[in-house]
């Protein structure tokens, strides 16, 4: 496995070892002993998630307020998505910034969203079933959205065409004007 660390604090990209051959391939997805050794402590997962959703589908930026702020390790197992992570840590030096990767089936890529970061993707392929392993189950009383396009965010999503939005998403109001109307973990 290597583990890469991104721009922003504690978020890390996750390329497992894929040992292939004519028959297919193996990876192993999940390995708690060594997902904390490279987070530097124990994680515990306590829900999986699984969602499949067409091309420009964006879902996002969610996140959830303690006690049920989630960790999550996220990933593809079809199609492709463009991944982002916002930091909404009111203490953290990055607070306000984004990091965004392409993550698919055939890079196999995983990335770790810590809690005290908003979390959101872009479906980039004809569709894409996304998988995220979450610390926390869901509370929707604690769950809560940013505008997918808050213009002090400023993120570049690579869209092709206008975002397919939930009404909750397209109804998320833009809270980083000055970062005082975040509600955060």
């Amino acid at each position: 496995m290597k583990v890469t660390p991104l721009d922003l604090p504690d978020v890390l990209l996750i390329e497992p070892t894929v040992f292939g051959d004519e028959r297919g391939f193996f990876y192993e997805s999940f390995n708690r002993q060594a997902f904390a050794e490279a987070v530097g402590y124990d994680v515990d997962f306590v829900q999986d998630n699984h969602s499949k959703s067409a091309r420009g589908v964006l879902r996002g930026l969610h996140y959830q307020l303690p006690p049920k702020a989630q960790g999550k390790l996220v990933r593809v197992v079809a199609g492709e998505v463009f991944d982002v992570a916002v930091d909404i840590r009111r203490e953290s030096p990055s607070f306000g910034r984004w990091v965004g990767r392409v993550i698919s089936a055939q890079n196999r890529r995983q990335i770790w969203i810590p809690p005290g970061f908003a979390h959101g993707f872009l479906v980039l392929s004809a569709s894409a079933e996304f998988l995220y392993k979450t610390t926390a189950p869901w509370a929707p009383d604690l769950e809560r959205v940013i505008a997918w396009n808050d213009p002090v965010l400023a993120i570049t999503w690579p869209l092709e065409i206008p975002p397919i939005l939930s009404p909750r998403d397209a109804a998320a109001p833009q809270m980083f004007r000055d970062g005082s109307n975040v509600s955060l973990a």
